[in-house]
Order: C-alpha cells, then sequence, then structure tokens
C-alpha cells in the first residue's frame, strides 16, 4: 500500500540535497534574522521634514514584510518545481522564483534607501542572492522539454512548441491519465 508519510519524507530529503534548494533556505534564513527586530526607530535619521520620516518608516515596514515573502515563497516554489514532472509546469514556478529574487534584491534597495543601518547585511544578502542565481540557472538546464503539456498561454512551451500546436503531437497527454 502507498504510503504518503514515507513519500513525503522521500521527496523532502531529496529537496533537502538539491544545492538550489540549500541556498534558498540560507537566504530565507539569512532574511528573517537580518529583519527580526528591526524597527523603524533603528532608521538613520534624516534632516528632512516628519513627513518625509514618516514616508521612509513607510517604505522600510514595506519592503520589510515584501522581503520576508519574497524569502520564504522561493523554497516553497522549488519544492513545487521539484514535486512536478511536467516542463511547463516547472518553468512556471521557475518564472515566480526570478521575481522573487530579483524583488529580494530591489527590496533591499528599499531599505537601504529607507535608512536601514546594517548595509554590510544588505551587502551579504546581494551576493548570497547572486551564488543562487548562478544555481538557477543550472537548475533550470535540468528540466526535461520532452515531457510537457502545451502552455495553451503561450509562456512555457518548450522551443519550437506552440500554444495552438495540436495535442496529438506531444509525448503526454491528459487523457492518459484516465487510463491507468
Amino acid at each position: 500500500m502507498f504510503d504518503h508519510d514515507n513519500n513525503e519524507g522521500y521527496h523532502i530529503r531529496k529537496l533537502e540535497k538539491l544545492p538550489i534548494y540549500r541556498k534558498a533556505q540560507e537566504i530565507s534564513t539569512l532574511v528573517r534574522t537580518l529583519l527580526k527586530g528591526a524597527e523603524t526607530d533603528d532608521l538613520e535619521v534624516l534632516e528632512e521634514g516628519e513627513e518625509d520620516q514618516e514616508f521612509l518608516a513607510y517604505l522600510f515596514e514595506n519592503k520589510k514584510q515584501d522581503m520576508i515573502s519574497n524569502a520564504l515563497m522561493i523554497p516553497a516554489k522549488i519544492a513545487r518545481a521539484e514535486n512536478g514532472e511536467f516542463y511547463d509546469l516547472r518553468m512556471e514556478n521557475a518564472a515566480i522564483i526570478r521575481v522573487a529574487a530579483k524583488d529580494l534584491l530591489i527590496d533591499a534597495s528599499g531599505l537601504q534607501l529607507a535608512g536601514f543601518k546594517d548595509i554590510e547585511y544588505l551587502n551579504l544578502l546581494r551576493i548570497e542572492v547572486e551564488e543562487f542565481r548562478v544555481l538557477f540557472a543550472e537548475w533550470v538546464l535540468t528540466f526535461d522539454q520532452e515531457n510537457y503539456l502545451i502552455d495553451r498561454w503561450g509562456l512555457f512551451n518548450p522551443a519550437g512548441v506552440n500554444y495552438d500546436d495540436p495535442d496529438d503531437d506531444i509525448p503526454f497527454l491528459p487523457d492518459d491519465l484516465l487510463d491507468l
């Protein structure tokens, strides 16, 4: 009989062996550690008006939440991509991961603009994201382009496959699941 708990444990162990997943976990931990306890009271005070300070405090809180969200999104989407086998679905998750990683860098700049003092930690985050980018590019190359469903939206099809191609050319048809 199929043992869901053992199968789930297998997938978790498989994920934890992936360099990209481990790096994503490191980035997530770094972001949470970096922002833990960071409050608007800790921002560098500008010599500008109170209205500007309020805006910078708002910017800081907003970027802080965005960074935490993006840092948590990356390993979750890696897990989802690894759990799927179809090229188009894996690419869809990869696109979300790429956006989240790039947004981390933008958010770090926003924190810096808001007056976040610990710039050396933001620079460390930038280094980690650059290392992640290389792992990401190598990981995407491992996606099996022969195992796909046609993306009728046209974004995540393998090279040479169009959104309006007939289904009879693809190696896997959704109706095949009914034959199991």
